[in-house]
């Protein structure tokens, strides 16, 4: 049991120097070291929770495996993400969370007041996301609608859902999958600024298009 103990803690202090090895020198952002460590920790805890000797060595293996996908998923998200930055406007917001690319489009200048039909303002982006979409084929999008607190919550749940289907419409009629995307909407539930003010609700007032590599 002693012996087993000390290879288990000789191989988590491996996977530890082993993420911090992770190198993303070849990448514009730290996303991929990032993914490499994520992935390194998975693989290599789910080896040394499966107990025994063995299993301890595959679990350095799982996370010599892991940290190569993790990271790997992290340059291509940097690549597309770059891409986006270079094609949409400059009221996109694109942040990449390590897993996942978050693109962010305020809904007053998608859409009218009250409305679920898009305006001539974004769609030109939209028609660029589609094709940014298909240049990287290997990911899911869900289309996420947002609204504020004003108005009973049933109208806004509504509203938000009508409005993200309004936006994958774009998406899919430009040549995305459709079986690639989902669109639903959560109303008032996730804010991301205060909706005591003006300016917290326009944030709230949002779609954002969340991309995944396909695992």
């Amino acid at each position: 049991m002693l012996r087993t103990k000390t290879i288990t803690l000789t191989a988590m202090s491996g996977l530890v120097l082993l993420s911090a090895c992770a190198d993303p020198a070849t990448t514009g952002d730290s996303r991929a070291k990032q993914g490499a460590i994520g992935g390194a920790i998975a693989g290599g805890l789910f080896g040394l929770t499966r107990g025994g000797d063995d299993n301890v060595i595959k679990g350095v293996g799982g996370a010599v495996l892991g940290a190569a996908i993790g990271g790997a998923i992290g340059t291509a998200l940097d690549k597309q993400a770059g891409d986006l930055r270079e094609d949409l406007g400059d009221d996109v917001k694109i942040v990449n969370a390590g897993d996942r690319l978050i693109v962010t489009l305020p809904q007053d200048i998608l859409f009218a007041t009250a409305s679920a039909s898009l305006t001539g303002s974004l769609q030109s982006d939209l028609r660029s996301l589609a094709y940014n979409l298909q240049e990287y084929p290997d990911t899911t999008v869900d289309v996420i609608g947002h609204t504020d607190n004003e108005g009973s919550a049933a109208y806004n749940q509504d509203l938000s859902a009508r409005r993200a289907s309004s936006v994958a419409g774009v998406l899919t009629a430009n040549g995305v999958a459709k079986s690639r995307v989902r669109a639903y909407g959560r109303g008032e539930d996730a804010p991301i600024a205060s909706n005591l003010t003006a300016e917290g609700r326009a944030q709230n007032r949002r779609v954002e298009i969340v991309i995944r590599p396909l695992a």
